[in-house]
C-alpha cells in the first residue's frame, strides 16, 4: 500500500513539474515574440547603410538589408513585395548621392507611412563619368567637388514636399546616376563617420527612448573610422606609385583622400562591359606605367581584369567597393572594418 501511495506522489510531482515547464517555456517563447514584435523595423538599401545601422541599433531594431548580398545595388528595382514590406516598416534608411533610383517612386508610394533618411546628407559629393576611362581622361578628384548639404533640412526627413536633387530622369531601371554624381560615398572612412552620424539622428527620432544607448554606439564607431582613416593615411603616404587599376569607377572618394588616382575600366556602373577599344587602351597604359596590379570585385565577373593581367604581366587582386558581400564574406562573418583593411592590404601590394 505504502509503494502504491509514494507512486502515485510521484506521478503527480512529475506531472505537476512537466506543466509548469510547459507553462514556463511557452511564456518564454510568448515573451521573445513579443520583444520581437515590439522592436520597430528599420529597411535599409545597401550593404554599408545596413552594417552602419546595425552597428548603431544593436538589438534596440530589427534592421533589414533590401538588396540581398550577392547582388549588385547599381539599377535595382523594386518589387512589389519590396514596396510592400518597407511599407510595413518605420524608417527606410537609403545611401542617396543618385544610386537608388527608385527612391522618388517610393517615396511617393509611401508618403505618410515611412519615415525615410538619407544616409549621404552632408557629403561633399564628386563627379563621375559614365564612359570608359584613359589616362587622359582621369582628373584631379578635388576638382570637381559638390558639397551634398541642403539648407534648412534636417538629415532624417520625410522629404515631403521637397525638390530631390538626385531625381532621376526616365524609366526607373536607368542606372545612369543623375548629374554624373559618384554615389559610392562610404569608401572614404571620412564620409562614413558622416553617414552613421545621420544614421544615429535618424534612429533617436525613430526610438528617442534609447537616444543614449545610440550615441554610444555611434562614439565607439566614429572612433574606429578615425583609426582606419589614420591607417591608411600612415601606411599610403610616401609611396611614390599612385595609380590604379580598378573594374568601375567606385574609388573617387578614396582617392582623393589619401592621394592616389583611379584608372576605371568601367564608369559609375559596374554592370556593362568595355569594349574592345577601351581594352586595349587599358593594356598600352598598364605596359607604359608598369603598373603590377589589376583590381577585380567580388560581386563582377573578373575576366576582364583577368585579360588585361595575362596581356601585360600583371596579377589581379580585389578590391571591394564594399557594394554587398558574397557568399564567402558573409560566411566569414566580415564586416566594412575587415574589408576596408583588406583593401589597404591589398593597395600597398599593388603600390610598393
Amino acid at each position: 500500500m505504502k509503494k502504491s501511495l509514494v507512486a502515485i506522489f510521484l506521478s503527480l510531482a512529475m506531472i505537476l513539474t512537466a506543466c509548469s515547464s510547459g507553462q514556463k517555456n511557452s511564456s518564454n517563447k510568448e515573451e521573445n515574440k513579443e520583444n520581437k514584435e515590439d522592436k520597430k523595423v528599420v529597411y535599409t538599401s545597401i550593404y554599408p547603410i545596413y552594417d552602419f545601422t546595425k552597428k548603431i541599433a544593436g538589438d534596440k531594431l530589427d534592421v533589414k538589408l533590401l538588396v540581398p548580398n550577392g547582388s549588385e545595388p547599381h539599377g535595382y528595382e523594386l518589387s512589389s513585395d519590396d514596396v510592400k514590406n518597407i511599407g510595413e516598416g518605420n524608417l527606410f534608411i537609403y545611401n542617396g548621392a543618385g544610386l537608388e533610383s527608385f527612391i522618388d517612386k517610393l517615396q511617393e508610394t509611401l508618403k505618410g507611412k515611412v519615415e525615410f533618411c538619407e544616409a549621404s546628407q552632408g557629403v561633399e559629393l564628386m563627379e563621375g563619368h559614365h564612359h570608359h576611362h584613359d589616362d587622359e581622361e582621369e582628373h584631379d578628384e578635388e576638382d570637381h567637388d559638390h558639397d551634398h548639404e541642403h539648407e534648412g533640412e534636417d538629415h532624417n526627413h520625410d522629404h515631403e514636399g521637397e525638390n530631390h536633387d538626385h531625381e532621376h530622369e526616365g524609366e526607373e531601371h536607368d542606372h545612369e546616376h543623375e548629374g554624373g554624381m559618384d554615389p559610392h560615398v562610404w569608401i572614404s572612412p571620412k564620409n562614413a563617420k558622416i553617414e552613421m552620424q545621420n544614421i544615429c539622428q535618424a534612429l533617436i527620432k525613430l526610438d528617442p527612448e534609447n537616444e543614449t544607448y545610440y550615441k554610444e554606439n555611434l562614439e565607439n564607431y566614429l572612433k574606429e573610422l578615425d583609426a582606419l582613416d589614420n591607417e591608411f593615411k600612415t601606411d599610403l603616404e610616401g609611396l611614390e606609385n599612385r595609380e590604379i587599376v580598378v573594374s568601375h569607377q567606385a574609388f573617387g572618394y578614396l582617392c582623393r583622400d589619401y592621394n592616389l588616382k583611379q584608372i576605371a575600366i568601367e564608369g559609375i556602373n559596374a554592370e556593362s562591359e568595355p569594349d574592345a577599344k577601351t581594352i586595349a587602351n587599358i593594356i598600352d597604359l598598364v605596359k607604359n606605367k608598369g603598373i603590377k596590379v589589376i583590381f577585380s570585385e567580388e560581386l563582377i565577373d573578373p575576366k576582364v581584369a583577368e585579360t588585361i593581367a595575362k596581356e601585360t604581366g600583371a596579377k589581379v587582386l580585389t578590391l571591394s567597393p564594399l557594394e554587398g558581400l558574397s557568399e564567402e564574406q558573409v560566411k566569414n562573418q566580415d564586416d566594412y572594418f575587415s574589408i576596408m583593411k583588406a583593401n589597404l592590404s591589398n593597395l600597398l601590394e599593388a603600390l610598393k
